[in-house]
């Protein structure tokens, strides 16, 4: 090997064969990553219970779909179209009110939990691909050994 390879292996190889053979669970700029994306997701989901409180009290009833929202200049068009901070969302009409669904775009690197709020504004979440929903876990509520996540 010249000196120059060596020098390039240093600079280059080394930090990441280091980085690679830390578990994928230990990489901090990953799981950092993640739980920015999935705080940012949060928040969306916040905005969108703030916008629909401010719909209903507008129009007496709540919004049936997120262009509903983004029309009345309640919701920024980004989260309109469905999709920020690594997650897709979807909103559902239903006879109590609505219900959204915020799931990874790509499970495992851009979250690790999937969320779900409704018309009572409690936001839950669940560990894993499945889609959170009505029932389960409050995000924030503290899980007893052997109970699901």
């Amino acid at each position: 090997m010249s000196g120059r390879s060596v020098a390039l292996f240093a600079v280059v190889g080394i930090p990441t064969l280091l980085y690679m053979g830390v578990p994928l669970g230990e990489r901090t700029a990953y799981k950092s990553s993640r739980y920015s994306q999935e705080t940012g997701a949060l928040k969306a989901l916040q905005a969108l219970n703030t916008a629909q409180v401010q719909y209903n009290s507008q129009f007496g009833r709540f919004a049936r779909s997120l262009t509903e929202l983004d029309a009345s200049n309640l919701i920024p068009a980004d989260l309109a179209a469905g999709e920020k901070h690594g997650y897709k969302f979807t909103m559902t009409s239903t006879p109590q009110g609505y219900s959204v669904q915020a799931v990874p775009a790509v499970f495992g690197a851009t979250g690790s939990r999937t969320f779900y709020t409704d018309q009572s504004l409690v936001i839950r979440q669940n560990y894993g691909p499945e889609p959170a929903t009505a029932n389960s876990k409050e995000v924030g509520s503290t899980v007893k050994a052997g109970e699901n996540k």
